[in-house]
């Protein structure tokens, strides 16, 4: 809040030199460049990399959904998974909601 009442101050003053007439707008432009390297930037790398284990799933392989279900992929289809989640009992499911693949994740102890 204190930052926010400083700025707008620095902004109200009368008679401001060059310098000052660009220091908002250049603090505002790092700060979204923070953002970006912060936050975002991350994020799209891990959403790419979850995309390229999806399609790299094939038949066999054993997932969980993001629902908790645990099971072996029977099928796979361009934008689905056929999942077998016990002895001849198999659901569909979209590629979006396949968490992980079984084997990646830490065993428990």
């Amino acid at each position: 809040m204190e930052l926010l009442s400083i700025l707008l101050q620095a902004q109200a003053t009368g008679g401001q030199s060059e310098a000052s007439k660009w220091s908002f707008p250049l603090m505002m432009v790092a700060i979204f460049a923070i953002m970006y390297f912060i936050m975002i930037r991350p994020q799209q790398k891990k959403q790419k990399e979850i995309k390229k284990m999806r399609e790299s799933m094939k038949a066999g392989d054993k997932v969980i959904t993001s629902g908790g279900i645990y099971g072996k992929i029977k099928d796979v289809n361009d934008t689905s998974f056929t999942i077998e989640i016990a002895e001849n009992v198999r659901i569909k499911v979209d590629k979006a909601s396949v968490f992980a693949a079984a084997d990646d994740l830490p065993k428990a102890q």
